[in-house]
């Protein structure tokens, strides 16, 4: 399996990893592991009618599970089958019902609990697209064994380009970050929330990210995240923090002198 070449961490790791990534990710998804696990994907799922039949393949689960950060599930197969029969379209179903947003889209994205339609499994490119998300976010978790800001910092900026084109109200996509654990901390490190925040009222947690987000980023509504300037912004302020909060017993002046450096 190629391992990311990360010999920075951090900013100036961000840096360097930007300047790499289309290499080190055609590197990667040539990996002999990665093209077996999303060949297999390719070629069975769509014989996969129901839940149960996709949790008891491990194989097939693991792709599924990895195209939506949701890997270290792999063992939890009642709750991804309960998740994946229940589908999304009843506010009840346990997808909904759970605080990370991942487990919605991973029910509504195969389609199990379409009582109407039916699963998605067989739609035409569907194995391909998840294989697609496979790959990125298997690449993404191999840079978070090395150095787990650069893999939440790689998520950060995919996600909220994609989601800042969607045709979805501001605030809705705002909720969407808040119930997804790696964004949200990616966000709330980079406005300089306090670790207490999450025990507001979600409503109030709600106008302080928007407040923060226009006073720190100049960001109005959620589509300015389209603008790849913004989300850089977002991620090297994030960086910053962390790398600050890891520096202990140093003065101030010494901080200041780390963060000029960089």
């Amino acid at each position: 399996m190629f391992q990311p070449v990360l010999p920075l961490s951090g900013l100036p790791g961000w840096v360097l990893l930007n300047r790499t990534l289309e290499s080190q990710t055609e590197a990667f998804n040539a990996s002999p592991q990665i093209v077996r696990d999303t060949d297999y994907f390719v070629e069975n799922i769509g014989n996969v009618r129901t839940a149960a039949e996709l949790v008891s393949d491990r194989r097939l689960l693991t792709v599924a599970l990895g195209a939506f950060g949701l890997d270290d599930d792999i063992n939890n197969r009642a709750l991804i089958q309960k998740v994946l029969e229940d589908g999304t379209a009843d506010p009840a179903s346990l997808a909904n019902r759970l605080a990370d947003e991942r487990y919605a889209q991973l029910s509504e994205a195969f389609g199990f609990g379409n009582t109407l339609f039916g699963a998605n499994t067989g739609d035409f490119g569907f194995g391909d697209r998840i294989a697609d998300q496979f790959q990125i976010r298997s690449f993404e978790s191999a840079v978070g064994e090395q150095d787990p800001s650069l893999r939440l910092a790689l998520n950060a900026t995919r996600e909220l380009a994609s989601m800042a084109e969607e045709d979805t109200a501001s605030d809705t996509l705002w909720f969407r970050v808040m119930g997804t654990p790696p964004l949200r901390e990616v966000m709330e490190r980079a406005l300089n929330l306090p670790t207490s925040f999450g025990q507001l009222d979600i409503e109030r947690q709600l106008d302080e990210f928007k407040s923060r987000a226009e006073r720190v980023l100049n960001v109005e509504s959620f589509s300015d995240f389209a603008d790849a300037e913004i989300r850089e912004e977002l991620v090297r302020g994030y960086l910053l923090r962390e790398q600050v909060s890891g520096i202990s017993g140093v003065s101030s002046g010494s901080i200041a002198l780390t963060l000029l450096q960089n």
